[in-house]
């Protein structure tokens, strides 16, 4: 079994091969402090979710131990980001919600992550830079609907 350099790969081939790498850079890039980066996470994850958010699939949805997460909440709950409030479907369960000050500081961190995005990539076309958005914006949500199924097949 012959192993094959990158330079007998196909272009294609190297392009992909680059795709782990090249998201690796863009979070360790992202222009926040770790403490923002936390909390754009938790924010997004929380206000994108399909129906409600408990600690435990929040906890889940971000790869970490069920007291991370519940650390996390507290943390976030005593900033004035997030409330609990009785489930609408089990008065019995509690769920998480954005408050109107962790809506506004998600606000501002999408803001401040398109104008990272617009400096960035201000040598490319308008058009180059729609296709990227449109298509980074897919792959989100394509990763996150995969991301599901293989948890749910793990269950």
């Amino acid at each position: 079994m012959s192993s094959t350099s990158s330079s007998e790969q196909p272009p294609d081939d190297q392009a992909l091969d680059q795709i782990g790498p090249a998201l690796s850079r863009l979070r360790r890039r992202a222009p926040a402090s770790g403490k923002d980066l936390s909390r754009n996470l938790v924010l997004n994850v929380i206000a994108d979710a399909p129906g409600e958010t408990t600690v435990g699939r929040l906890a889940a949805e971000m790869g970490v131990a069920q007291p991370v997460a519940s650390r996390t909440v507290a943390a976030y709950i005593a900033d004035g980001l997030l409330r609990r409030a009785a489930s609408q479907s089990d008065g019995r369960r509690t769920v998480l919600e954005l408050t109107e000050q962790g809506e506004a500081e998600r606000n501002r961190f999408a803001l401040e992550q398109r104008e990272a995005f617009l400096e960035i990539t201000v040598a490319w076309s308008p058009e180059e830079r729609i296709q990227f958005a449109r298509l980074l914006t897919r792959y989100g949500a394509d990763a996150t609907a995969w991301s599901r199924k293989q948890a749910a097949s793990r269950d």
